[in-house]
């Protein structure tokens, strides 16, 4: 069960996760943690998955699920991340490659304060927290995943938009030296994405830099991604190196590979098939069956049905 939040900036008490429980959270991650990252010492490239850093002065958040994350092994084995191949175990088997050290991320558009910023002083300002999140594939396979990250809106007031400002769009490194998925015409490089600015100011809505307590693994994105946790996973860009604001619906990858399967909103809406197959229901990671009931906004309805209020979700998809 999702904790409700109500209003996005207007949580009740009531709704606030009770201490023990997060205490009992934390030392069940952290037994998890520690059997999962033995279970994989190496991936196939030699990237040693143990070694990565453990972040310190995380705290647990109150917006995150109760239910039971999946394991290291199967969020890092498994997953959806074409710059390194379309197979799912392509990202773990090759993104060791990738160069995450050092890292720039451009901020630009529509900002009193555009840069371009070291990852170090990106994050430094924000309070990291740990966000346990159902995550919900367009393949309809789901899972339980605890990010580490920051809401993006801290970031967004930060670097103060202006009045122009109606969206966020986001762009991933382009590298096919390494990022070996580039070098096919799988899609339109560099991969990019957008939401809405309020969307992008939902406190659900997050920038993450790890997992499991960790450094984000490059499969999973690093050093930093979004994670909308309403939305179909593929608009929760990783590996970003611009943030842009914009005044116009910014292009999106998977829109432009097919606007009929994927539409810029891609909210997760059991009552609206994808083309090929039916959303209706899920399975989830390590389930052969699809014998869980697809949720409306992935089970984040109470807070973020309000952002879509008047609009008809079968055409704006």
């Amino acid at each position: 069960m999702v904790i409700k939040i109500g209003q996005p900036f207007d949580i009740r008490s009531s709704e606030i996760t009770p201490e023990p429980v997060y205490r009992s959270r934390r030392d069940f991650m952290k037994a998890a943690a520690v059997g999962a990252i033995g279970a994989v010492a190496c991936g196939p490239l030699g990237e040693d998955l143990s070694a990565q850093a453990t972040i310190p002065n995380v705290k647990p958040s109150p917006l995150s699920t109760n239910e039971k994350p999946h394991t290291w092994e199967q969020l890092t084995q498994y997953n959806n991340f074409y710059e390194f191949g379309t197979n799912k175990s392509d990202p773990a088997r090759y993104a060791g490659r990738l160069t995450v050290k050092p890292w720039t991320v451009k901020i630009d558009g529509h900002v009193a304060k555009p840069a371009d910023y070291a990852f170090e002083d990106l994050v430094k300002p924000h309070q990291l927290e740990e966000r346990i999140y159902r995550f919900r594939c367009v393949e309809a396979w789901s899972a339980v995943i605890p990010w580490v990250g920051f809401p993006l809106a801290d970031l967004i007031k930060r670097v103060q938009p202006t009045s122009r400002a109606k969206y966020v769009a986001f762009t991933t490194l382009l590298r096919p030296t390494e990022m070996i998925g580039q070098r096919s015409a799988a899609l339109d490089w560099p991969y990019v994405e957008g939401l809405r600015m309020d969307e992008a100011m939902h406190p659900l809505t997050i920038l993450a830099t790890g997992l499991y307590g960790r450094e984000m693994p490059n499969q999973n994105g690093a050093p930093i991604r979004l994670v909308v946790p309403w939305k179909y996973g593929f608009k929760s860009i990783k590996s970003i190196v611009r943030i842009s604001f914009v005044e116009n619906e910014p292009p999106t990858s998977w829109n432009i590979a097919n606007a009929r399967e994927y539409g810029f909103y891609s909210n997760v809406n059991p009552t609206v098939d994808h083309p090929r197959w039916s959303q209706a229901r899920e399975n989830s990671l390590g389930s052969l069956l699809k014998n869980k009931p697809t949720l409306m906004f992935n089970g984040y309805a109470d807070q973020v049905a309000k952002l879509y209020e008047g609009m008809d979700l079968k055409k704006f998809y």
